[in-house]
């Protein structure tokens, strides 16, 4: 989900600085290799190298390539930074789960000796989904499943419904709903990113702003157990603004390029070669229009992040009363050009705002006052992550494709990178099931509360 334009562009001076910073330094001090180079800086990337320099200090060097030095397309940037435990697959869950406890010691984990404390501005607020009677037994089993892993969250009928929110307006065909009651609600993902990438900085990674062009490989021998080839990359190619061509060598590749993983993936031939080779990463970029409206009859005490079966969503914005952020996901033949940020103000016409009235009649009368778009990093099989290393290149760890979870789940996202790294697989959560082999064997792990 994604957040206003202009609490982005308040923040354009400071990254500015940043920039010119790190592009100097490249400049002058360009490194020739690292143990570990990680493709892409927003919030998936930042949080692996975190954990990678946290876990491991001065015996890893961890680089990032990021080609958006500004982040100013970046899916974290326009994120509206919401977070919730409410999933079907029990790995999300957890990955929330994580992130929640995360954010609430983001002061305590993001200290920088010297810097004021990282301030995230979490705010509070339950989640509430509804169940018509088709959708029933698939929200009683989200529920059974979210509360044996220890999530909070709460069971209502139609008549709960009606009490808690009288402003509502809940037809016959809604049966029953799930709100959550803690570990949920939205914050500043500017602020988290910053947060994550100055510890990270501090801890000795090193951000490099430039665009990856190739990738070079090494073939290794046959696995005599299996006779299987398999090849190690070696070295990344890139060009920085001005047009200047260097490259770096590494022992490990992490993808976290979010919707451009896909592209990343291509460079390395995944999707234009024989056998396991012809499978691409299967994320690209999807747009995503969020509407900012005013609703003169509001505020209604307790809004939740309210989520109808329709796919339609709505929530406060904290800082402005009477203030709404409001969207749906297209369906696939409704997808919008990605190719540029442009907002298409009709599909809230005629998608959004009719589900919006329906379901709160205060909200005809609501005025749109701004729109932006961001980006999704798709996994185009199943819309769930991508966790773990590719069974040919196998020094490629891809973490990608979560389909707007990213954020949320970049603190759990990033340690499971680093237990890949360090230990081989990740065991804090178990991910197994998110690896590349269902990608291969076309078996997708749908998430069914997808937003």
């Amino acid at each position: 989900m994604i957040r206003t334009l202009s609490a982005v562009q308040r923040s354009w001076s400071s990254v500015w600085r940043v920039s010119r910073r790190l592009a100097s330094a490249c400049s002058s001090a360009w490194p020739r290799s690292c143990d570990v180079l990680v493709v892409g800086g927003g919030a998936v990337g930042s949080s692996s190298a975190y954990h990678l320099k946290q876990r491991a200090g001065r015996d890893l060097s961890v680089v990032v390539l990021e080609q958006d030095s500004t982040y100013e397309k970046a899916s974290t940037v326009l994120s509206l930074g919401n977070i919730r435990q409410q999933f079907s697959v029990v790995e999300n869950t957890l990955l929330s789960m994580y992130g929640a406890s995360f954010l609430r010691r983001v002061p305590e984990l993001l200290a920088v000796e010297g810097q004021d404390p990282v301030d995230i501005r979490f705010f509070p607020r339950g989640y509430l989904f509804l169940a018509t009677p088709e959708g029933l037994k698939q929200m009683e089993e989200n529920y059974k499943q979210q509360t044996s892993l220890g999530a909070e969250v709460a069971w209502l009928w139609p008549d709960q419904l009606r009490k808690v929110y009288p402003w509502l307006t809940f037809q016959d065909n809604i049966v029953a709903g799930v709100l959550g009651t803690n570990n949920e609600g939205w914050f500043d993902p500017w602020s988290l990113l910053l947060g994550i990438r100055r510890k990270a900085e501090s801890l000795g990674a090193l951000y490099l702003p430039a665009k990856l062009t190739g990738l070079q490989y090494r073939q290794q021998e046959p696995h005599q157990a299996t006779a299987t080839s398999t090849r190690s990359l070696t070295t990344a190619q890139m060009r920085l603004k001005s047009g200047e061509e260097r490259e770096i060598s590494f022992s490990t590749l992490v993808v976290a390029a979010g919707g451009w993983s896909g592209e990343v993936g291509r460079l390395a031939g995944l999707g234009t070669g024989e056998g396991v080779l012809a499978t691409p990463i299967p994320v690209e970029p999807r747009k995503r229009f969020i509407y900012c409206a005013h609703a003169p009859d509001g505020p209604w005490e307790g809004c939740p992040v309210f989520n109808d079966y329709t796919g339609m969503y709505f929530r406060p914005d904290s800082t402005r009363p009477q203030y709404f952020f409001c969207g749906r996901s297209p369906l696939e033949e409704e997808e919008p050009d990605p190719t540029d940020l442009s907002v298409d103000y009709s599909f809230f016409d005629t998608h959004v705002w009719p589900q919006m009235v329906e379901r709160c009649p205060e909200f005809g009368n609501l005025k749109v006052k701004s729109a932006w778009a961001g980006y999704y990093d798709y996994n185009t099989l199943d819309q769930n992550l991508i966790l773990g290393f590719h069974p040919v290149y196998t020094n490629m760890c891809i973490a990608t494709g979560l389909s707007g979870h990213g954020i949320q789940q970049s603190p759990a996202v990033g340690r499971a990178v680093m237990e890949c790294v360090v230990d081989g697989r990740s065991h804090s959560i178990n991910l197994d099931r998110f690896s590349f082999d269902r990608i291969l064997n076309r078996q997708p792990l749908k998430e069914k509360m997808v937003m």
